[in-house]
């Protein structure tokens, strides 16, 4: 475990009393958390179209502690921030491009990547409902008209503006033996946190933990956690084996013994993706849950606040 310059929520010696300062990512150092950090899961998409810099700035006015999203390569080898393999779910690439199927992220060079729309289908689709029960006004949704997909230095940029720390989440193949190309992810995702001077307010995430693995090894001041659908029967021994600082499982996954064993050994244990107002208090009283991963900061926010 790497001697990590950052105070977080999670105490360092005395592990009840010290809250994270702003925008400082949190890494566990023993004992139950003062407070679950709040994370805005692809920003605050639940009332602003996801992993755009809108969403972010949504996030920290609702009072989210950090936001996580996802980076991905273009053609041209640039660290885009969208998370799904193909842009016709949040952008208009079908239409921009329609010789182009399936649209692959892979399959376009940054220019054209930046021509798209990826804001107008949050006010078509309403994706939460928030437009139709007043949370998003109808004129702010469609002040969203025209976002773009931000570039991962777009998104560092804004979230040091707003104080807030990022979760990178790499895309990948889990298990799988390390490619090339995530070996070159990996690599100019540091190369840019270190050019910004980020270390301190970036947490790099994946399914495939041999990215994670090789991120300890060319950047150990780098914060890496291991994105998972159920805890391993030793949860210590996996995540020290990976070089990891956390483990990001899947909320249904959660074990409290596993939980606090990771506690104990100095691991973080961030939960996605909560959503149902009923978990969210479950898991915000948690005394081993390190931060919670929410589409709905807003409601989170305030479970928290008393911690």
């Amino acid at each position: 475990m790497h001697v990590w310059t950052w105070l977080v929520v999670v105490g360092l010696a005395c592990a009840f009393a010290l809250t994270a300062l702003p925008g400082r990512a949190p890494i566990a150092e023993g004992g139950p958390v003062a407070r679950v950090v709040v994370i805005a899961h692809r920003g605050a998409r639940s009332v602003a179209p996801e992993n755009t810099l809108a969403a972010a700035r949504r996030a920290a006015e609702l009072g989210a502690d950090g936001w996580e999203l996802d980076a991905q390569l273009t053609k041209d080898g640039e660290l885009v921030v969208m998370h799904d393999d193909v842009l016709t779910r949040t952008t208009n690439a079908r239409e921009a491009f329609p010789e182009r199927a399936p649209w692959r992220v892979a399959d376009f060079t940054l220019a054209e990547i930046q021509t798209l729309d990826a804001g107008a289908w949050f006010g078509r689709e309403d994706p939460f409902g928030t437009i139709r029960s007043g949370e998003v006004r109808a004129e702010e949704a469609q002040a969203f008209v025209g976002e773009r997909v931000p570039t991962l230095r777009d998104a560092l940029l804004v979230s040091s503006e707003l104080d807030l720390f990022v979760n990178i989440e790499l895309k990948g193949t889990p298990f799988a033996p390390l490619s090339s190309s995530g070996r070159e992810m990996v690599e100019k995702v540091v190369s840019l946190v270190r050019e910004l001077g980020m270390a301190e307010r970036v947490i790099v995430s994946s399914f495939d933990h041999e990215r994670i693995r090789y991120l300890g090894e060319i950047a150990p001041e780098i914060a890496g956690a291991l994105l998972v659908l159920s805890l391993p029967p030793d949860p210590v021994g996996y995540v020290r084996g990976y070089g990891a600082e956390a483990i990001n499982p899947q909320a249904t996954a959660y074990d409290r013994e596993k939980a606090r064993l990771l506690h104990e050994a100095g691991y973080g244990v961030y939960l996605w993706t909560v959503n149902d107002p009923r978990d969210l208090a479950r898991f915000a009283a948690e005394p081993y849950v390190s931060g919670i991963i929410t589409d709905w900061p807003q409601r989170l926010r305030p479970l928290v606040a008393g911690r």
